[in-house]
Formats: C-alpha cells, sequence, structure tokens
C-alpha cells in the first residue's frame, strides 16, 4: 500500500471534493484521482459513494480513515527519526527551488551559508512548484523555496520570505528596447509569451492580472513551460514576456529587461515567495539555513 495514496484518500475524506482535495495537496486532479483509484484497486473495495454531484465515505472508506491517518503519522515519525539519525552522521542540506530563486536568491544565501557552515554540503534541485512540495512532504528535500499554493497541506509549514517584482523581457532590437523602464500602455499590443497555466500559475496569472487590472487585452502568442525557453522565444523576436526580475540572471544574448512599471494595481505585479518544510520534523542544518536567510533577507529583498 502507497503512503501517498492514503495522503490522497485522507484529503479526499476530509474535503469530500476531489477538486479541492488535489489542490491542497498540490497535485493534478488526473494524477490524484488514479492515486484514489489504485488503493481501491490495491484494497479490492470502493472507499467512495459517487454521484454527478457529491461524494462521500462508504463503510469501507470510514473503517480505513481512521487508521490511515495514524499509519500516515507513524510513517512521519519514523521518517523524521531515521532522517535525524541519517543527517547526524552526514552534513548534508537537500534544498529545492523554482527558476527565479534558483537564479537569484540561492547564490546570494548560500553564500553567506557556506561562510557559517563551510562543512555542509548542499544539494540543489530546481524545478516546479508542483513537483517540489511532493518531494518535501515524501522526505526527498529539507527545504525547498517555492510560489506558495491557495491550497496548503497541514503537513507543511509555509514561511513567506518577500515578493519579487516583474521586469519585460524583449529582444534588444525592439523599438522599446532602449526606455529605462515600460508601462502596460507601452506594451499593450505586444504579443506576449507566457508560461503554461498549470505548471506555473502565479508567473501565468501575473502576465494576465497586470493586463486586465490596466483595462487592456492581453496579446497572448505563445504557451511555453520553461522560462529558458519563454527567453530563448523572446531573443527570436517572437514576443515579449513579463517575467520575475531574478529571470534577468539568465543572460541570453540579444534579450534586455525593462523594469515594469503599474499604476492602476501595484500590488497585482507582485509574486510571492516562500520557504517551505516539513511540519514538526527537527533539522539543525535546516534551521541554520533559515537564520542565515532570516538574518539576511532584507537585503535579498532589494534586489528582487
Amino acid at each position: 500500500m502507497d503512503l501517498y495514496q492514503l495522503r490522497c484518500f485522507v484529503a479526499a475524506a476530509e474535503e469530500l471534493h476531489f477538486g479541492r482535495a488535489a489542490r491542497k495537496l498540490d497535485i493534478l486532479p488526473s494524477a490524484f484521482g488514479r492515486n484514489v483509484r489504485l488503493l481501491e484497486e490495491y484494497l479490492g473495495t470502493k472507499l467512495f459513494l459517487r454521484t454527478t454531484r457529491s461524494i462521500a465515505l462508504s463503510e469501507d472508506g470510514e473503517q480505513l480513515l481512521h487508521d490511515a491517518r495514524k499509519l500516515i503519522a507513524l510513517a512521519d515519525t519514523i521518517r523524521a527519526r531515521f532522517r535525524e539519525g541519517v543527517r547526524s552522521k552526514a552534513a548534508k542540506l537537500r534544498v529545492g527551488a523554482i527558476d527565479s530563486a534558483a537564479a537569484g536568491l540561492l547564490p546570494l544565501l548560500l553564500n553567506d551559508f557556506r561562510r557559517e557552515q563551510p562543512g555542509v554540503e548542499v544539494q540543489l534541485f530546481e524545478d516546479k512548484t508542483i513537483r517540489l512540495l511532493p518531494r518535501v512532504l515524501s522526505g526527498r528535500l529539507d527545504l525547498a523555496f517555492v510560489r506558495p499554493p491557495r491550497g496548503r497541506d497541514p503537513n507543511l509549514v509555509y514561511r513567506h520570505l518577500l515578493y519579487e517584482t516583474p521586469v519585460v523581457a524583449m529582444t534588444s532590437r525592439h523599438p522599446l528596447a532602449r526606455r529605462k523602464r515600460v508601462s502596460i500602455k507601452d506594451i499593450a499590443d505586444q504579443p506576449l509569451i507566457v508560461p503554461d497555466r498549470r505548471s506555473r500559475p502565479h508567473s501565468h496569472d501575473l502576465t494576465i492580472k497586470v493586463f486586465e487590472t490596466s483595462g487592456y487585452e492581453p496579446r497572448v502568442a505563445q504557451v511555453a513551460d520553461e522560462k529558458q525557453t519563454i527567453i530563448n522565444l523572446v531573443s527570436t523576436g517572437l514576443g515579449i514576456a513579463i517575467v520575475p526580475r531574478w529571470t534577468s540572471r539568465l543572460a541570453i544574448k540579444g534579450v534586455v529587461y525593462l523594469p515594469l512599471q503599474i499604476e492602476a494595481a501595484p500590488n497585482v505585479g507582485r509574486l510571492p515567495l516562500a520557504a517551505v518544510w516539513m511540519r514538526n520534523s527537527r533539522d539543525a542544518l535546516r534551521d541554520s539555513l533559515l537564520e542565515t536567510l532570516t538574518r539576511n533577507i532584507h537585503s535579498y529583498a532589494k534586489q528582487a
């Protein structure tokens, strides 16, 4: 029996809504439903009574819920104890980060941290929020820097760090490229390259909302998944892109980055960044890194 399938089952039992439960665990609804079905197949029973409008726990589901919660709690306790013992033998910290944090925050933070803890090996894993959170839950990451999701797993602790400001990426041949900054009005008629909302909801919504709140309809010319791909497409002249400021550290020949001035609703143009780790877990190395982060956060925020 898969522990993650049990986590999906408990989330569905608590929410009685597969969509909300999937958002709570920050996974795609299709993957969430597949995990529940696999658990039902493994146990040979239906755990939910489904209609077109609602779901409810079956008798077997009611019986499983209590035991599933105990199993998950026991597994979390064992994992925390084991990891504590392993970490005492090897000074290694496994840290995940979204791309802009990996490009902007992590070099600053790790430079300060290594001066204080020179013997600690830090392994970095760059990925999207939707893929980093399950790794924190499973114990494969000790800490991650992510966009905080709307639905948050109660087994995770989130600490808001800062907001990243947006910049506009465009080819150096663009008529606006020599400006010091641009407004939404300046780029209202420009073709846009935007991130895929399924994998990057914060960055996608940032682009759409800054246009809508300023009274303009965004002209989406291309959707892409990776920031590196988006910037490469910008370099060809296919369109412009609104990206987090730290993305400008991706030095692509022929691309310039201009600050974006948002007058209608300045708060819309902000991308939150948070640190996340497993609740009730003890980790001296992780806590030491967080202490370094806390001492220097104002300096880091000025560069975001």
